[in-house]
């Protein structure tokens, strides 16, 4: 009996994950993008706001949420604009072949471009040699995208 519930646990679980795309780190209970933090708010503001469930946006398999109808409108023009590099992963995971996902609140803006930090340490060294840590990255990106759910 134990072990029917515990497959039965695995299956709804994996039901969640099937709903949500790997390749943007998103909540995996609710596919909510950067865990409600509006993308837009990067760029327009000193820090990350959360947005809205109101105002949100499917995009990339998952649910983007936005601040007002105006980040949202920006965001469906150019998603690649506001969308952080590497899916919202570490760059310096990616840049070892692991996809570490960066947390919405450890971020760096570089070249027009937001980056997502899984430790405050990651985003230390990232700061320290951007340009080897994004050619690093930039060189297993593709290899460690395969290994993540569309």
């Amino acid at each position: 009996m134990a072990l029917l519930v515990g497959v039965a646990v695995v299956l709804a679980g994996a039901g969640l994950r099937a709903a949500t795309s790997e390749r943007v780190v998103a909540d995996p209970g609710t596919g909510i993008a950067l865990y409600g933090f509006d993308p837009v708010t990067y760029f327009t503001e000193s820090e990350p706001e959360l947005g809205r469930p109101e105002v949100e946006y499917r995009f990339a398999g998952v649910t983007w949420r936005f601040r007002n109808e105006g980040n949202r409108a920006a965001f469906a023009a150019d998603p690649d604009v506001y969308m952080p590099r590497f899916g919202g992963y570490d760059p310096l995971g990616v840049a070892r072949g692991v996809a570490s996902p960066g947390y919405p609140q450890l971020w760096l803006r570089r070249q027009n471009g937001v980056y997502l930090f899984h430790k405050a340490e990651t985003r230390a060294a990232f700061a320290a040699d951007p340009q080897g840590s994004l050619e690093a990255a930039e060189g297993r990106w593709p290899a460690v995208m395969q290994g993540l759910v569309p």
